[in-house]
């Protein structure tokens, strides 16, 4: 899941806005792909097979990949990064 999924799932995420109905979307498609490996739970049984196999919850994958991408861009020396946020 972790490697195939959500890399898929959460393509682009990083440069586009999002709010809370759509990080709903993605924490309810992450949970119907553990739903399918592991049969009917329990929502609590959710948070536990993430934590089992160390999957972040949507908002925080989503989270971490926008500051991933944030830091990426700052440190970029690209002409136009540098015209969008004005550094010199």
């Amino acid at each position: 899941m972790k490697t195939k999924c959500l890399p898929i799932i959460f393509y682009s995420v990083e440069a586009c806005p999002t709010n809370s109905s759509v990080r709903q979307s993605f924490e309810f498609t992450m949970n119907k792909i553990v739903f399918k490996a592991f049969g009917a739970m329990s929502k609590d049984s959710y948070s536990y097979i993430y934590e089992c196999f160390g999957i972040d919850t949507a908002d925080q994958f989503i989270r971490k990949r926008q500051d991933k991408f944030i830091n990426k861009f700052y440190a970029s020396d690209n002409l136009l990064c540098r015209a969008i946020y004005g550094r010199q």
